[in-house]
């Protein structure tokens, strides 16, 4: 869900410019988005998002609604988000999809704390730990975070997302 359908990281970049001065470095965000900010401030990042209310009101990724709805008429399509790591998320990003994502039903969204157990055709992460174990066809949606994970095909955005699942 995060990074692929939900921009945390937007919303953290929002939120860290309106209270701080210092320059996040992007190139120190490799497998995690901590590194790219000072260490006096890392602790305030991981608080921030153990907050309740932050995954509630993140921004969607673009074109994410209008592709997966139709996606959605095609496939049978679970949201899977390993909630369980910020526990306070859980209404929070359930919320957040019946706002932004009314087509999907309750039946088609698994909150877990691993994603091994998933399996399907396909899969659409940005954690190359959540797809290292899939058996069916794994996609890494890239993120700043994943810039030098090689070994995946790539989904850069939701329109190339409809050029492979919708044509």
């Amino acid at each position: 869900m995060d990074e692929v359908i939900a921009d945390p990281l937007q919303s953290m970049l929002t939120w860290y410019k309106q209270n701080f001065s210092e320059p996040v470095q992007f190139d120190k965000m490799r497998g995690s988005w901590l590194p790219g900010f000072i260490p006096e401030h890392q602790p305030l990042i991981k608080a921030r998002l153990n907050e309740p209310g932050f995954f509630r009101h993140l921004p969607v990724m673009k074109d994410a609604v209008d592709v997966l709805k139709e996606m959605n008429k095609r496939y049978e399509i679970f949201i899977v988000s390993a909630a369980l790591e910020f526990p306070n998320s859980l209404k929070d990003k359930y919320e957040w999809l019946q706002d932004h994502f009314p087509f999907f039903s309750w039946k088609q969204i698994v909150f877990s704390g691993e994603k091994r157990m998933v399996y399907g055709d396909f899969m659409i992460d940005d954690h190359e730990r959540h797809l290292q174990h899939f058996k069916g066809k794994p996609y890494l949606f890239t993120s700043v975070h994943n810039i030098e994970v090689t070994g995946y095909d790539r989904i850069n955005n939701w329109l190339e997302a409809a050029d492979i699942f919708l044509k």
